[in-house]
């Protein structure tokens, strides 16, 4: 039988610490609650860094060594470094972690678009001045993934054996992917995020989520795995509608606050276990780290650099 890939998002770049008191910042706790997701079931663990003392998106390296190395030691779970970064930042910063790191995974953005959070300003409880600009500022953003930034990531994460999380917000980004496929910058299997509820591309209607799923299997047939993403409310019914259609899923703090309506969850492994309970108890079997690796075609966590 098919094992379900459950992938957890720690911390991310959306959501600010006065939103939650329960979202991770400082090195420490980033560290802590991927490792209570990864005890939880998790087999992928997605992760950005935060300025300690602000909780502000970070891609200084240094602000991932202080987490990576504790996870490296405590738990098996593969370590997938964000390349989308924080909003706003250039591609050289945001690729900076995973080009000195040279995790198993990193995520790459497979598309340009519109990126707007603004509306996230009002789950906001005593924001910090940066807060506020930060969210606001998304109404006048583009989310910058061209095809030459594209192709910069793919030529110098691949060369150092890392493979991708591909984050497709629109059909038009499976086409995208196909392009560079085609032309021999990647190779199956292709790990498909389909990602759907952020403010400028796809809405989380189940018809979406049908149509990225029909495109992803005529343009890669058996050459991929298909996971998906619900932002905010339509996390957990987007992923066990995905889960039901035979593929896997993703959760945590960077996508979705809330265990249940008006309920903010506690902690991301509170996220994956309400997720891994729904996934057996339709019948699904979950995979491993290592089982992970397989169906991924990683190079292993003896092979990267932290």
């Amino acid at each position: 039988m098919k094992k379900t890939i459950i992938s957890c998002a720690v911390t991310g770049s959306i959501h600010t610490p006065s939103m939650s008191p329960h979202l991770p910042v400082t090195a420490e706790q980033i560290a802590e609650s991927a490792i209570g997701a990864a005890e939880a079931g998790a087999a992928i663990l997605h992760l950005h860094a935060r300025v300690p003392d602000t909780g502000a998106p970070s891609q200084e390296p240094a602000h991932y060594a202080a987490f990576l190395s504790r996870l490296r030691t405590a738990t098996d779970a593969i370590v997938n470094i964000t390349t989308g970064g924080g909003l706003g930042m250039s591609m050289d910063a945001r690729i900076a972690p995973a080009l000195k790191y040279a995790p198993e995974l990193a995520s790459l953005n497979m598309g340009s678009f519109n990126f707007n959070i603004s509306a996230a300003e009002k789950g906001c409880h005593d924001p910090q001045p940066w807060e506020v600009d930060y969210l606001r500022g998304t109404r006048d953003l583009i989310m910058s993934n061209t095809f030459s930034q594209i192709e910069t990531v793919l030529t110098r994460l691949s060369a150092q054996g890392t493979r991708f999380e591909f984050e497709c917000y629109d059909t038009g980004h499976l086409y995208n992917l196909a392009h560079f496929a085609d032309r021999g910058l990647v190779k199956p299997p292709f790990f498909v995020q389909a990602i759907f509820g952020v403010t400028g591309a796809q809405g989380t209607d189940p018809e979406n989520l049908m149509h990225m799923r029909a495109t992803a299997q005529r343009l890669f047939g058996s050459d991929h795995l298909l996971s998906v993403l619900g932002a905010g409310r339509s996390q957990f019914p987007l992923v066990t509608m995905g889960a039901i259609l035979g593929g896997h899923v993703r959760v945590g703090l960077e996508d979705n606050l809330y265990i249940a309506r008006g309920q903010l969850a506690e902690s991301n492994a509170r996220m994956v276990a309400k997720v891994r309970r729904i996934l057996e108890e339709l019948g699904h079997e979950i995979a491993t780290p290592d089982e992970a690796r397989r169906m991924l075609g990683t190079k292993g966590a003896g092979e990267v650099a932290f």
